[in-house]
């Protein structure tokens, strides 16, 4: 637990600054957590982040992550995101076809869900701070850190009936309601802090939803884990893991803060 807490200390350290911060030091700060969570995550399946599939894989998520201008969308040499995308599906498939199926379809899939999971939610984080500021943000890692921190205190505490013990052992029916309760708490803080533009009920509402789609983000990750048999995605931070480890339920809650309309 002490390590635990001088590695929390020494993060939020380094990386609260940078969001506070914003513009290009902040977006390179997200590139790189999304680079290093890809990386992770490859590593599970044993596929080296220098190879051919490894950095086809980091490509394309450096390709998601690049933020939308305005209403326009973004090109390079006159193709999308969605162009690019199915340039990447034809290259990882040439790939199944250069290695004789060393590198199988299923091994393509793989790949190429990975930058979508991975990219998707640190698109959104980007977005969040663009949008909305960094009171946003924090509204954002709020909900999902008080969340985490109920269903951890309060599921020691009470818990007594296993939420998934298929997935996560560790996590209770008690710790489940306790985190969407402290979720719902925070945002009543909030209330107070930020100018949001529906309803105080919806607000607390989406707070809960927030704090079930963390907690199903953080049992994705358990079960992406739980079959590559891997304790934690990396060994980056002593006592946390890897990054995506911390980030996991960041990328189910910021595309659903998005879709709430709650910016």
């Amino acid at each position: 637990m002490k390590q635990r807490i001088i590695t929390g200390i020494i993060a939020a350290a380094a990386f609260l600054p940078i969001v506070l911060i914003g513009g290009l030091p902040f977006i390179l700060l997200v590139y790189a957590m999304s680079a290093i969570a890809v990386i992770e995550a490859l590593k599970m399946k044993r596929i080296p982040a220098l190879s051919a599939p490894g950095l086809l894989s980091l490509l394309l998520v450096f390709i998601i992550l690049v933020p939308q201008n305005g209403a326009a969308d973004w090109q390079l040499f006159g193709m999308g995101k969605f162009e690019y995308l199915g340039l990447f599906v034809l290259l990882f498939l040439v790939v199944t076809v250069m290695t004789k199926n060393n590198f199988t379809f299923e091994d393509a899939a793989y790949c190429i869900l990975l930058p979508l999971y991975i990219g998707f939610g640190f698109y959104y984080f980007i977005e969040t701070r663009a949008a909305g500021g960094v009171t946003f943000v924090f509204f954002a890692l709020l909900i999902t850190w008080a969340s985490d921190s109920g269903a951890y205190f309060i599921g020691r505490t009470f818990g007594k009936r296993k939420l998934w013990p298929d997935i996560s052992p560790n996590k209770t029916i008690a710790g489940f309601y306790g985190g969407i309760a402290s979720a719902i708490l925070v945002a009543a803080v909030f209330l107070f802090v930020l100018d949001f533009r529906v309803p105080v009920l919806w607000v607390l509402a989406s707070a809960a939803i927030l704090s079930v789609a963390g907690q199903i983000g953080d049992l994705a990750e358990s079960a992406l884990k739980r079959h590559y048999n891997v304790k934690d995605s990396g060994n980056l931070l002593p006592g946390h893991g890897g990054i995506l480890d911390r980030t996991d339920s960041w990328l189910f809650v910021f595309p659903l803060l998005h879709m709430l309309q709650l910016l």
